[in-house]
Parts: structure tokens; sequence; C-alpha cells
């Protein structure tokens, strides 16, 4: 799965390809929250596929906190790709914290 969440991820360049990657990231997600019912993690780490952020409220909170940090780096470029762009904030709310 999360193989196919950073190739999504690295194809986004359009609405649709955006898109499809918000639906692998959500799969993602389901998936992690199925395994975790089974064999639960422990709560001082990240989940099965690596969630760090697991309630909307932490993870939107996170992704905006990355895209803010990422901006003040001396590595930031302003984006090309605003799709792309976007897709990488949501996949940082996934673990940033």
């Amino acid at each position: 799965m999360a193989d196919d969440l950073k190739a999504k991820l690295e194809s986004v360049c359009d609405e649709d390809s955006f898109v499809a990657f918000v639906a692998v990231l959500a799969a993602d997600r389901a998936d992690e929250t199925k395994i975790e019912k089974e064999k639960p993690a422990s709560p001082y780490g990240p989940g099965a596929n690596g969630w760090e952020n697991v309630s909307i409220e932490d993870f939107l909170e996170s992704a905006a906190a990355w895209a803010d940090d990422w901006k003040q780096s001396p590595q930031y470029r302003p984006p090309s790709n605003p799709w792309k762009r976007c897709a990488e904030i949501l996949y940082a709310g996934k673990y940033y914290e």
C-alpha cells in the first residue's frame, strides 16, 4: 500500500491525478484502521501504515503545520504544480508532528 501511495503522490499533475491520490490516501488510512483493529500498534508510535495523526483534526493541523514549516525552509521553492503541492501537504498530514 505504501508503494502505491508514494507512486500516486509522485504522479500528481492535474485534478484527476490529485483526486486519484486522495482516494489512495483514504484507502491507506482505511487499511491501517483495519490492521489496527486486529493487532494494535504501540500508542507511542505510528500505526501499521505509518499514520501518526489519526483524527481528522490532528491530520489537518499537521498538514498545515508541515506546509508552514516547509515554506520557511531554505530548500523551499514555490511549486510549479499546485496540484502536486496540495497532495504533498495532505501526505504530510499522515506523519508530520
